[in-house]
């Protein structure tokens, strides 16, 4: 029989809502090649190489009388063609329909019933460029026993031959499991492991405390707060979610980012999460006027760290959490990134830290599995005392090609919990700096607003950096909207 869910993965499953699908999602932008890049080139890529991620070809079963949890089998009817799906933009579509798109897509929660995975090839944007978008559970990419299928699916050369999967893939779907089936191993499994069995009834029950505390703040119309030490005000970032979503995007250089790190120091991770801290410090201000008490936001921000356990190489054990309080009271943008950088000082000490470096150079790393692990790290907080989680990512900084096409930009769709309104997602790729921002399209209808304000802190944080020269971001000019 299959692999057995872990508690961690069934949590995910079993709390996932209408107003907070648990999937994580990624839009990668590419430029065809001369050879063209269409929706059947991605489906023999995909072809080529799923085998390297056999849970993608897996969905979760459920054992009568739910006297375990759940296992992963092979889905007899697997059908590539309904996983991967063709859409199209108006041509010639532009970036504000794209994202449109996007936010629409990852909006819907995945059909339990199958893989639980998507991919839509995005045909029609201005250029002749075409887009991935990739939709893929909590529960699924854990980067312990799977990663994800961009992982797998990136080149280093555009000369990478694909083969003919009628030829090559010998795949077929194991014994269906049957009722009795599962009982019996559910049995086998109590007998032989009889802590797993205590760990899913502590699992069951935690479930429920949290399930209880959820439905008492919504019960009496709170929030939770994102001024520290003024819990009864509510926020534009804490309050109920709605089904749907909005995607704003910015593009920035990495080497602007660095000129940044240069004269002030600190990291480009520093240098991100104060873009971060003036770009809502700004929005905040713009809805309220004025700040009103508000100083600090509290972000989570999982952060890689050296696993000390010298068995266990996976990514998955190798993600930390660290929180940060970004200092949007503060005017100066040189003082609030001395202040982000101070407040990891402490992981620093640790000497567990991953250098950007080092960790964009693992082989065969995607960025796309550091975010959908980062996800994870953030959403299993029991205490989610945070406002808004942010996930840096460095990928590698040479161009990156599927099926010949060469990636042009890489944007991270961060699922929103219960109660958060934001979740950023960050990627350093080939020179550039993506950010992909994922919020809740009632309680954020200002996304232009929102965008606007976390391009002009950049440019802020520039000025500071080539004596007032101002730059914009790459790919906007100003003040063009940013937002869907």
């Amino acid at each position: 029989m299959g692999d057995r869910l872990r508690p961690r993965d069934l949590a995910f499953l079993s709390e996932e809502s209408a107003t907070a699908p648990r999937h994580n999602a990624t839009v990668e932008v590419f430029e065809p090649g001369p050879g063209g890049f269409d929706y059947k080139a991605l489906l023999a890529l995909i072809a080529d190489r799923i085998s390297f991620v056999p849970r993608y070809r897996q969905k979760v079963q459920v054992v009568p009388g739910r006297l375990a949890n759940p296992v992963w089998v092979d889905d007899p009817t697997f059908d590539l063609e309904y996983h991967v799906r063709r859409s199209a933009l108006p041509r010639p579509g532009n970036a504000d329909q794209l994202r449109d798109l996007v936010a629409r897509i990852v909006s819907r929660p995945l059909d339990r019933g199958r893989p639980l995975w998507e991919m839509y090839f995005v045909e029609g944007l201005e250029g002749g460029r075409v887009a991935i978008l990739t939709k893929a559970h909590q529960a699924l990419v854990d980067g312990v026993h799977t990663v994800d299928l961009g992982q797998v699916l990136l080149d280093v050369s555009p000369d990478t031959r694909i083969l003919d999967p009628d030829e090559h893939d010998t795949w077929r779907p194991g014994r269906p499991a049957t009722p009795a089936g599962l009982l019996v191993d559910a049995v086998r499994d109590a007998i032989a492991e009889p802590d797993t069995v205590l760990a899913r009834a502590r699992s069951t029950s935690t479930r429920f405390v949290r399930r209880a505390r959820g439905f008492a703040r919504q019960g009496i119309g709170t929030a939770e707060m994102v001024v520290r030490g003024r819990p009864d005000r509510p926020t534009p970032l804490n309050g109920r979610l709605s089904q749907q979503r909005r995607f704003v995007t910015l593009d920035a250089r990495l080497e602007d980012l660095r000129a940044i790190r240069a004269a002030h120091g600190g990291t480009i991770n520093d240098v991100v999460l104060t873009i971060v801290a003036g770009g809502l410090r700004a929005w905040l201000m713009a809805r309220a006027e004025s700040l009103g008490g508000i100083r600090q936001v509290r972000a989570v921000v999982p952060v890689s760290v050296i696993d000390e356990n010298e068995e266990t190489t996976s990514l998955g054990s190798q993600i930390a959490v660290h929180f940060v309080d970004l200092p949007v009271g503060e005017a100066s943008p040189v003082v609030r990134l001395h202040q982000v950088s101070y407040s990891f000082e402490s992981h620093k000490a640790t000497g567990r830290g991953v250098a950007a470096s080092r960790l964009a150079g693992i082989a065969g790393f995607a960025p796309t599995t550091f975010h959908a692990v980062g996800s994870r790290a953030a959403a299993a907080q029991p205490d989610r005392s945070y406002q808004l989680s942010v996930t840096n990512v460095p990928g590698p900084q040479s161009p990156r090609y599927a099926a010949g096409a060469r990636m042009v930009a890489s944007y991270a769709v961060p699922p929103l919990v219960p109660g958060h309104a934001l979740a950023i997602g960050v990627t350093s790729f080939d020179g550039g700096v993506f950010f992909g921002m994922t919020v809740d399209r009632d309680m954020v209808p200002d996304t232009d607003i929102l965008s606007q304000c976390f391009a002009d802190a950049l440019v802020e944080l520039l000025d500071t950096s080539n004596g007032g020269r101002e730059r914009a971001p790459r790919g906007r000019r100003r003040p063009e909207k940013e937002s869907t």
